[in-house]
């Protein structure tokens, strides 16, 4: 089911001027749509990140998927989640455009398994959807439970990360589910939030990265939000590392890990892995 991929132009400034302008609360994505002969995840090719395009399941999303080469549908163990949320430049709709789902391997950990580089201490499950609009929290959530249905997911750690639109998308979750989300903890990187919320992340641990030198999304937008968090007395205390010198592209080093070490030292240091870091945590350990 891989596609060929054609590398298209991100032109953050204009997408994030124009998710700026835009609401959270864009309608829900139609599920109404007619769809014949669904995939079912149980047939899912263990150690290949496969596209699963809209009306090709019974998801809302079109999404690539990925489960480590552990992964046996006839045995009973079962594996982390991480969702990963793309940003604006990777927005689109593959039950209109079948290409639209390969801009998704671009950035991120999608990226680092589509290029063989994907090595992290812990084997999960990796799935990355793909929305049309800026994220819903509802549509997100549903996708999860659809997830929960069809793979073999440890619930008790369910992980979630994102840049930019996809940093928003982690934020808004939470904001909208509270204790209710699956998520054990989030990593959202070069986004922002809303600040009133703080109080929904009392049991999430937030670990959220920034560059000081972002014209589109200000490290500010981080800080007010980790911040907002902290203020609320969590459970584990929310942490931002901040690259000085460093640009909207905070992600690239986050996913890789090539931005170990270099954090400001103002800030929370940059000293492990985010997917070790995110592994540490469970829903029953909070």
């Amino acid at each position: 089911m891989h596609a060929i991929i054609k590398k298209k132009d991100y032109l953050f400034l204009l997408t994030i001027q124009l998710l700026v302008n835009c609401s959270s609360s864009d309608s829900v994505i139609d599920t109404n749509r007619e769809t014949n002969d669904l995939v079912e995840l149980s047939t899912i090719q263990s150690g290949v990140q496969a596209a699963y395009p809209k009306g090709s399941t019974k998801s809302k999303y079109g999404f690539y998927a990925y489960v480590p080469s552990e992964y046996d549908i006839a045995n009973a163990e079962k594996y982390p989640l991480l969702i990963h949320l793309h940003g604006g430049g990777a927005r689109g709709d593959s039950a209109v455009n079948l290409n639209d789902l390969n801009s998704i391997l671009f950035d991120g950990p999608p990226s680092l398994i589509h290029k063989n580089q994907w090595n992290p201490k812990h084997p999960m499950i990796v799935v990355s959807p793909q929305s049309p609009s800026i994220w819903n929290a509802e549509n997100l959530h549903g996708f999860i439970t659809f997830l929960i249905d069809n793979l073999k997911i440890d619930t008790k750690r369910i992980y979630m990360t994102g840049f930019s639109m996809g940093g928003k998308g982690c934020y808004d979750y939470v904001s909208s589910k509270g204790s209710n989300s699956y998520v054990a903890a989030i990593v959202p990187i070069a986004g922002w939030g809303d600040t009133s919320k703080g109080n929904q992340f009392t049991n999430i641990p937030v670990w959220a990265f920034h560059g000081d030198a972002d014209k589109i999304i200000s490290y500010d937008k981080s800080i007010a939000m980790v911040n907002a968090i902290n203020v609320e007395n969590p459970t584990i205390k929310a942490k931002i590392t901040i690259y000085s010198g460093i640009g909207h592209d905070s992600w690239s080093r986050t996913y890789d890990n090539t931005g170990i070490g270099n954090g400001n030292s103002t800030y929370d240091p940059f000293d492990i892995s985010i997917y070790e870091w995110m592994y540490s945590y469970k829903k029953t350990d909070l």
